[in-house]
């Protein structure tokens, strides 16, 4: 029973078995945590007459992990080339549903409008998820396309220049840290796709101009300004979810209170999203805390290793790019919730309480699983150029 057993697994769950295992294990982890603490949050659903429960939440966020898985099981089973082509169709859609999110339709929530409503089953959806994965997939399928032209500003980098721009200016409407996270992302997919120097030094000064451009226009610099003065003042009172975030941690030890028994989970307004690592932290004390920062630079490490043993360079730098977004934000939540940056609204990915952000994790994750499948790029497909060398190690030739 148990060879019959191993023989489904790895007919079924190719890739790299590391990754999966990660993968599980803080979905895991993000069942147990968010029902531990959804108690006010379902309280207060009850009182508007919406009838909560924290069983129905937690319910509710296991169906949505095990769709994210369900589409990380089949992403994972598709040839990732594909992802070359279908990543310029989701750009194509995303552009029109973040102009509409931001000017007609999207669902305000602390004054941005960052959601919109899918109709009958009333799921909350940000196009900024969708951006995001289309643009490092698109980004990383115009590199490795363009790998011998790269001196050619106008035919080759100006393209991947413009789209950036595109997505993350329309982001950067109406979140800041998104966007910014998202740039700094593509900043790196270039620099690991041999782009010239100087030719990022540009981007930069671009990304900054068009940033601030941005933060104005979509009426975000106020919120981004006190941010970072709360954050570099030291005078200043912390805002009150970081402040009880702090007790949280503070209280929590090196071995925690225990499951379920966190008292901050009752006064900070969203201990299932943003700051649900320091209800990790306070439930499961410092080791759990650590656990979580490992597993993290785990799934790194063995994404970076998938990016070494890929054969082709749309491969590498899809896997790069898509595991770099992950794990950055990841870095970025926690150190929010420690005091070590300013607040940023990012949710903690595989682990706070979300709707479709689960999905589109889950669609990334499987992504960078095909890649690690070692798929050969020997033989193009219909469409797709020859030229798919792997990424040499050095930068010199082209610095």
């Amino acid at each position: 029973m148990e060879t019959i057993r191993l023989t489904w697994l790895q007919r079924n769950l190719k890739g790299d078995p590391i990754l999966w295992a990660i993968v599980i294990l803080l979905s895991v982890i993000s069942i147990a945590v968010v029902y531990s603490a959804t108690g006010t949050l379902a309280y207060k659903q009850e009182i508007r007459g919406h009838g909560g429960s924290v069983e129905g939440i937690a319910l509710k966020h296991t169906s949505l992990i095990l769709a994210g898985l369900g589409l990380m099981w089949l992403a994972h089973r598709v040839d990732y080339r594909h992802y070359s082509r279908l990543s310029l169709y989701a750009l194509l859609v995303s552009v029109p549903l973040l102009i509409y999110t931001y000017f007609a339709g999207g669902t305000t929530f602390n004054d941005a409008s960052r959601w919109l409503t899918i109709p009958v089953i009333h799921q909350t959806f940000q196009p900024s998820d969708l951006a995001k994965l289309a643009l490092i997939a698109h980004l990383a399928s115009m590199l490795s396309r363009r790998q011998q032209h790269l001196h050619d500003f106008w035919n080759t980098l100006f393209p991947v220049m413009l789209w950036i721009g595109v997505i993350c200016g329309l982001i950067i409407l109406s979140n800041a840290s998104t966007a910014v996270l998202l740039f700094l992302t593509c900043l790196l997919l270039m620099f690991i796709g041999r782009v010239p120097m100087r030719q990022m030094v540009i981007m930069v000064a671009i990304g900054v101009t068009l940033g601030g451009v941005g933060l104005v226009a979509g009426q975000r610099w106020k919120t981004v300004q006190s941010r970072i003065e709360i954050f570099t003042d030291p005078n200043k009172k912390p805002p009150f979810q970081l402040e009880h975030s702090f007790i949280a941690i503070a209280t929590g030890g090196l071995t925690g209170k225990g499951p379920g028994r966190s008292t901050e989970r009752n006064i900070m307004p969203h201990p299932y999203s943003d700051f649900i690592y320091a209800i990790i932290i306070e439930e499961y004390g410092m080791f759990g805390g650590l656990v979580v920062l490992f597993l993290y630079l785990a799934f790194l490490y063995r994404g970076l290793k998938t990016v070494m043993n890929s054969q082709g360079a749309f491969g590498g730098l899809l896997s790069a790019g898509l595991c770099f977004s992950l794990v950055l934000q990841a870095m970025v939540n926690m150190g929010v919730a420690v005091g070590l940056g300013p607040v940023t609204g990012l949710p903690l990915p595989l682990l706070s309480m979300g709707g479709t952000s689960l999905i589109f994790t889950g669609l990334s994750i499987g992504i960078i699983l095909a890649v690690s499948r070692g798929e050969r790029e020997t033989r193009p497909m219909v469409g797709e150029p020859a030229d798919t060398a792997r990424i040499p190690s050095k930068r010199s030739a082209y610095a």
